[in-house]
């Protein structure tokens, strides 16, 4: 959800952020798995289609063409910390730049109710202006690399 989510804030953005391709891996993901229909819902209800979302897992080749990589969890940037050679200099998690304090992680809600889905979507709307604040702030050249 939170790719998708950043995604079509990003489409709002001028250039280059408008540009950037958000892409959705996992610590934990198998390919080819659509998005849970919780999670469908809970975007669509905001007005964003993910429909068309095939899971992936994590590779050290997307991490090394990445220049930033979000977690939900301290669980997920642990996992990437232990088996990526290098780590990414930009390894954050999701709520990490909104300065609230407390708790920076967003929970899972895999198989849980939709209201547990559509908590987590809320949470992940609330990051996003704070994470294109932070790739605003970043270098033109880092933001133009392909």
């Amino acid at each position: 959800m939170g790719t998708a989510l950043l995604q079509h804030a990003l489409a709002a953005q001028s250039e280059p952020l408008r540009s950037l391709k958000v892409v959705s891996a996992g610590v934990a993901s198998r390919t080819g798995e659509s998005a849970s229909p919780h999670s469908i819902t809970a975007l669509k209800k905001v007005g964003v289609d993910l429909t068309g979302h095939v899971s992936r897992p994590i590779t050290q080749n997307l991490l090394d063409h990445s220049i930033l990589v979000l977690c939900m969890t301290e669980s997920q940037r642990d996992m990437i910390e232990l088996t990526a050679d290098p780590v990414p200099p930009r390894l954050h998690l999701f709520r990490e730049f909104a300065g609230e304090g407390g708790d920076m992680e967003i929970p899972d809600p895999y198989g849980l109710p939709l209201p547990a889905y559509e908590a987590s979507r809320d949470e992940m709307v609330a990051a996003v202006p704070s994470i294109i604040t932070y790739l605003s702030k970043l270098p033109a050249g880092i933001l133009t690399r392909r």
